[in-house]
């Protein structure tokens, strides 16, 4: 299931921010993060999972990607790992593309999949962005995605306090190439928010990313 593809624009996150790409964003997800900034992907009580989602074979998607120049495309969600069988069918038919896939990090990756993806982006979620009930972290997974050789790990902070949390979880599961992004919904508070983090974020040895979409475009969808 698709919630919509858009591009070409900038990969606004990561390690790849600023490269032309396009974005596939898949519907679902397994967790139901109060902040979401997508909860079209999951959140049925207040949206119709008929009218924001849609069925797309992977020919056609393969056709809507090969028609348009960017080489990166990027599988995000909502949790894109809850439809690995035929995201890699998806990758594999793209073939000369960089697919790069977004993920929670609370699903073992397929072997399939990570043989065919150019790489995997995992955001663990902090306790404070995630939901009484939701099982945020799956240690297995968490393990297979660091062991897998393919994987950057991105985590969303709101204010430095949380960079403990980040550096428990590094440890912990051995978390190579880490970054850290800060929340934030327009572009005042990114900046201030990436400012505030970066000095704590150099000496800890980590990469800071923006927002890159929310600097140019604040919360426009789509871009």
């Amino acid at each position: 299931m698709v919630a919509e593809c858009f591009g070409p624009t900038f990969q606004g996150e990561g390690p790849s921010v600023g490269q032309q790409s396009l974005f596939v964003r898949l519907s679902r997800c397994n967790l139901s993060c109060p902040g979401c900034d997508t909860p079209e992907t999951w959140d049925w009580s207040r949206f119709d999972p008929r009218e924001v989602s849609t069925r797309h074979g992977v020919e056609d998607l393969a056709a809507w990607v090969m028609a348009r120049s960017p080489r990166l495309v990027v599988v995000t969600g909502g949790e894109p790992l809850l439809q690995q069988p035929q995201l890699v069918d998806l990758v594999q038919v793209l073939s000369g593309r960089r697919v790069e896939v977004e993920t929670n990090g609370t699903v073992v990756p397929m072997p399939e999949l990570v043989e065919s993806v150019s790489g995997f982006n995992v955001s663990p979620k902090l306790a404070a962005f995630a939901a009484p009930g939701d099982r945020r972290i799956v240690p297995e997974a968490l393990e297979a995605l660091a062991a897998c050789g393919k994987a950057r790990f991105k985590f969303v902070v709101h204010e430095a306090g949380q960079l403990d949390e980040v550096a428990s979880l590094v440890e912990e599961f051995s978390l190579p190439d880490v970054w850290v992004m800060p929340e934030g919904a327009n572009s005042a508070v990114v900046l201030r928010t990436m400012r505030e983090l970066a000095d704590q974020v150099l000496g800890r040895g980590w990469n800071l990313t923006p927002r890159l979409h929310t600097l140019l475009w604040e919360a426009e969808r789509g871009r």
